[in-house]
């Protein structure tokens, strides 16, 4: 369910790249990489779509670039 820190910068690059109103799902973050997520993208450049946790400790995050 982690992502390791290549998957992170990866998902940083990919939304640097993505225009705006485009959205981003992930999915199988365990709680402290989606903290890690979160610190990694500029609060101001995203619209938190959902955060849903799932009983199998799995959690889905969408955000919309801004």
């Amino acid at each position: 369910g982690a992502i390791t820190s290549l998957g992170l910068l990866k998902l940083g690059r990919l939304f640097r790249d993505m225009k705006s109103n485009q959205t981003l799902e992930v999915i199988g973050l365990d709680a402290d990489t989606r903290s890690d997520l979160f610190k990694l993208l500029p609060s101001a450049s995203y619209e938190l779509i959902a955060v849903e946790e799932r009983v199998d400790t799995s959690i889905r995050v969408c955000l919309r670039k801004t």
